[in-house]
């Protein structure tokens, strides 16, 4: 009989590809671990040719990722993996048809940073979002923050342009951005009211360990998921 401690995770990414290494690296710095075998056993399936998320949920392509990452899925699947952790937020719009392709769970970045948010800050009753314009369009932040109790806020036109600049013409492009538009998209939010606000990109993720960002109403996505992976794992956390 194997043991399930040692049973590998599977994660489903090159969605986008440093995001994918960032979210191992904060598996490995969550864990707590004084040997190389305390860290979790991982099959990493880094496909960066997955079709763009963004493009297709705006209707700027008509080639759906869907149907890739479903396939992706059952290649983990097949070679061991005991679940599968997907770090993209904009991927979670195929989460059901990833999940139906599979007889293991798939956790889901959202509901995690979603519970993150609100065990940062008590009492939380709106939560902004910083997310792709397809992660927007496609509501599953709102949904989720909605069915918590909690009030989605989003970015103006003016301030999500940005955004979608910081992460396609900055992380994406390996281009650096300058801490005060951040910081100012974060602003934004908290004077619309947001009590949190939760990063719901990967780019932005790593934009924060890059700025050295530590305000904890910001909650970053890649750690909630990177945070729940450890424990369904079987790991500890450090």
């Amino acid at each position: 009989m194997r043991n399930e401690r040692n049973e590998p995770v599977g994660i489903l990414g090159g969605i986008g590809p440093m995001a994918t290494v960032y979210f191992m690296q904060r598996v490995l710095d969550l864990t707590d671990a004084s040997r190389d075998q305390d860290h979790l056993d991982m099959l990493v399936w880094n496909h960066a040719s997955i079709p763009d998320r963004t493009a297709y949920l705006l209707g700027d392509s008509d080639e759906s990722p869907g149907p890739v990452m479903a396939d992706d899925a059952r290649q983990l699947e097949r070679a061991g993996a005991r679940f599968i952790a997907v770090p993209c937020n904009t991927a979670v719009a195929f989460q059901d048809e990833i999940a139906s392709a599979v007889d293991i769970p798939v956790l889901s970045i959202v509901d995690e940073t979603v519970a993150a948010a609100q065990a940062a800050v008590p009492g939380l009753t709106s939560v902004g979002i910083l997310a792709t314009d397809g992660t927007l369009r496609a509501e599953t932040y709102h949904r989720t923050a909605r069915a918590a109790g909690l009030t989605p806020v989003v970015p103006d036109d003016v301030v999500q342009k940005d955004v979608m600049s910081m992460i396609y013409d900055g992380v994406k492009a390996g281009m650096p951005v300058e801490r005060d538009r951040f910081d100012a998209a974060v602003a934004h939010l908290r004077a619309k009211g947001a009590g949190a606000v939760m990063l719901a990109c990967t780019e932005l993720s790593i934009l924060k360990t890059d700025l050295a960002v530590d305000e904890p109403d910001v909650v970053d996505s890649l750690d909630a998921l990177a945070a729940r992976t450890v424990t369904m794992a079987g790991g500890r956390l450090r």
